[in-house]
Parts: structure tokens; C-alpha cells; sequence
């Protein structure tokens, strides 16, 4: 008995249609622009209100544009094209100016959001020519296979994308407000100024100078080892210490060596051996970490609050101070603990680090939730692709 073929058609469809999608090549649909693209010397570049695009999107603004309107990008050479590092599509609206580094095209017969859908799902490692630039020539692009249904359901499927892309952009939005809220607060409620021992800004019935004592006075290294039964920490620069096998990194460890790997406690500040923004880590959890580590926690906990030193080393000016005892060149920088110990450390009374920190810790407390929601909305996009595409 003969199978019957397989339909090509999508798990979820909108009411209305059934007709099999059908397989068509790119050239076949678009209509290209490449002639008229043109790239700009770096020395005639004037900066202007206008978009200039290559490969990776928008690369700088300029005082002229060669488009206007809508169209469909597709960056023609770079390493995202493989690695996918970055978007391969862009779609404009405006005026703009594009370089020769990225395929302009428009269409009568087929959705832009669509087909930028349909290109961004695609697999380019088989155009891939092993060398330092991947390029994807106007033939290969013109030859590009297609999936897609008729016209009206493809502009179906474009407005379920465009409405949760306009989320996905809002959510960001708030999450790079919050972020620049925190930033705004850790420079107020921070004491800045090198002459100064007050803050910006205060709470009521705050008025005294804050202290200044050296870090010697104020911290004490601990080397707490024989725990080989506790989780393995790793330091990570937004998370603080996380459990090593959530850091997504497949670090190869000797189980035997456990127990001379130091234990970390919730409180504890972690100095990593590499030092990019800070290389101050905390740790709300309890595990052990590398004998590399240096671990530091307070003399007398009940004068400090663990929440305020948390944000104030990761601070902007307390990251400036500790360049003064910060060595090496680039990615191998390292921090010299003992000169760390030795920097002046302007902090005010419990009560007052308690405040700041109170605050801070209920701005994380929105960022988590709004990266929680980013997140969900992205999955819900990835999931959508997938069940409404081939």
C-alpha cells in the first residue's frame, strides 16, 4: 500500500487555512537593491541623522542617506552569519545608507516580517567556505529555499510576530530603565567624592559624616577547607557565586582535591583571580570554591551589612579605587589582597547601611521579576516560531 506524501504544513495554523506551504527561492520573491547600496570612507563620513547599516545592523549616523523605506537585510559576510553572534536580518523603515556588506531587497509577493522570520530560522554552516569571512554571495542568496504559505496567511503569522516583538522591545525597555535607576542610585547613595564622607542624597534623620577606616580594620580572610561533600561555586561577574554546574561552562575539577577547596558561606565576598569590573563576588549560598579564591567576610558582622558592601564593590568609583591595587594587562588582571586591605573605606552606621541596602536589594528584587518576564516572552516567541513555521 503507498504512503501518502507528507503535507507541508505547520503544527498550528489560523482558521481558514489548510493548502500545503509551498518551497520557492528567494530571487523568485524579492526584488534586490544591491546596486544601489555603496559604502563610505571612514574619512568622508560625516555624522548626520541617518542610519548607516552593514552587516551587524547599524554601524554609525551619518548626513545623507541612498534608501527610503521599507526593506529586508541580510548581512552578506561577517562571523554571525555562521556563529550567529549577532541578528543576519534587519528590516528599515526610513531613510537610511546601507554598505556593500549586507543584501538589500523589497517584495510584492511575499511578507518582509516573514521572510526576515523565515531567514533568521535558517541553517548557514553548509555556506560556510572555512574562511576568516563566511560570505554569502547574491547567487547563493538569490537560491535560497523557502518555505511559505499564501500571501494572507503569511500576514497572519507577521502580525502574531510583530505584536510580541513590540513586547519583547517594551520589556527591555524597562529592564534598561531599572538598570539605569540602580546606576543612578549607586552614584547618589554612595559617597563619591575622594574629599567627601557624605552622600548625595539621604535618608531623614541622617546627617552625620560617614566613617572612613582602612579595609584591614574592617574585613578578615577566612581558608576554611575538609568539606568535599558541599556544591562546587563558581564566580560569576552579575551573579555573584552560583553553583558550578548551573554556570553553563563544562570546567574539568579532580573530586580528590575536594577537601582542600575552600568552604563559603552566605555573607562571604569572594576576590576572583581575574579582576574585568571589580572581581568582588558575594555569595548568598553555601558550597566551596577554589583554594585560588581569596574568601573575606566582615570582623564584626553585626556592625556592617552585607547587602550595602555587595553593591558598594560593585560600584563605579569603588572600582576606579581599586585599579590602585589591581595588576596585569587585560583579561589577567589580578587583585592584590593585602594592598585591597589597605584602601580607605568610607561606609556610615548600620542603621543607615541598612537603608541603602534595603533599597538596593528591592531594585534587584524588580530587575529579577522584569528578566524573569523577558525571558518568558522570548521563550513564547522561540515556541511560536515553532509551531507556526516548517
Amino acid at each position: 500500500m503507498d504512503k501518502k506524501p507528507k503535507r507541508m504544513v505547520p503544527e498550528v495554523r489560523f482558521k481558514g487555512f489548510t493548502d500545503d506551504w509551498e518551497q520557492r527561492k528567494l530571487g523568485e520573491l524579492v526584488t534586490s537593491y544591491d546596486t544601489k547600496r555603496m559604502p563610505i570612507r571612514s574619512e568622508e563620513r560625516m555624522a548626520g541623522p541617518y542610519p548607516y547599516y552593514g552587516a551587524t545592523g547599524i554601524i554609525d549616523y551619518v548626513n545623507n542617506y541612498i534608501f527610503d523605506g521599507k526593506y529586508l537585510l541580510l548581512a552578506e559576510d561577517g562571523a554571525n552569519i555562521i556563529d550567529r553572534t549577532a541578528p543576519i536580518t534587519y528590516l528599515t523603515n526610513g531613510k537610511f545608507w546601507l554598505n556593500n556588506h549586507a543584501h538589500i531587497m523589497n517584495s510584492t509577493k511575499s511578507n518582509l516580517v516573514f521572510l526576515k522570520a523565515t531567514l533568521d530560522r535558517k541553517n548557514y554552516i553548509k555556506f560556510n567556505t572555512g574562511t576568516a569571512q563566511p560570505k554569502l554571495n547574491a547567487k547563493i542568496v538569490a537560491n535560497l529555499k523557502l518555505n511559505l504559505p499564501v500571501l494572507a496567511e503569511q500576514d497572519k503569522i507577521s502580525k502574531v510576530i510583530s505584536r510580541i516583538e513590540i513586547m519583547i522591545a517594551l520589556q527591555q525597555r524597562k529592564l534598561e530603565q531599572l538598570r539605569l535607576l540602580k546606576r543612578a542610585m549607586l552614584q547618589q547613595l554612595f559617597v563619591n567624592n575622594t574629599e567627601s564622607l557624605t552622600p548625595n542624597i539621604r535618608f531623614n534623620n541622617f546627617s552625620k559624616d560617614w566613617e572612613q577606616r582602612k579595609g584591614k580594620f574592617i574585613f578578615k580572610s577566612k581558608s576554611v577547607k575538609g568539606y568535599p561533600n558541599l556544591p562546587v561555586l563558581s564566580a560569576t561577574q552579575d551573579k555573584g557565586m552560583i553553583l558550578r554546574d548551573k554556570s553553563g561552562i563544562d570546567i574539568k575539577f579532580n573530586k580528590k582535591a575536594l577537601s582542600n577547596y575552600k568552604k563559603i558561606e552566605p555573607g562571604d565576598f569572594i576576590v576572583h583571580l581575574r579582576s574585568f569590573q571589580g572581581g568582588f563576588a558575594y555569595s548568598d549560598i553555601e558550597g566551596i570554591a577554589s583554594p585560588a579564591y581569596t574568601v573575606f567576610s566582615f570582623i564584626d558582622s553585626k556592625e556592617f551589612n552585607d547587602y550595602f558592601w555587595k553593591e558598594k564593590f560593585c560600584s563605579y568609583n569603588f572600582i576606579q579605587l581599586l585599579k590602585k591595587v589591581t595588576y596585569g594587562v587585560r583579561d589577567g588582571r589580578s587583585i592584590n589582597y593585602s594592598d585591597f586591605l589597605t584602601l580607605p573605606e568610607k561606609y556610615p552606621l548600620l542603621e543607615e547601611q541598612n537603608k541603602i541596602g534595603n533599597i538596593l536589594k528591592k531594585i534587584d528584587n524588580l530587575l529579577s521579576i522584569q528578566q524573569i518576564r523577558a525571558k518568558k516572552l522570548n521563550f513564547l516567541k522561540k515556541f511560536l516560531l515553532q509551531k507556526l513555521f516548517i
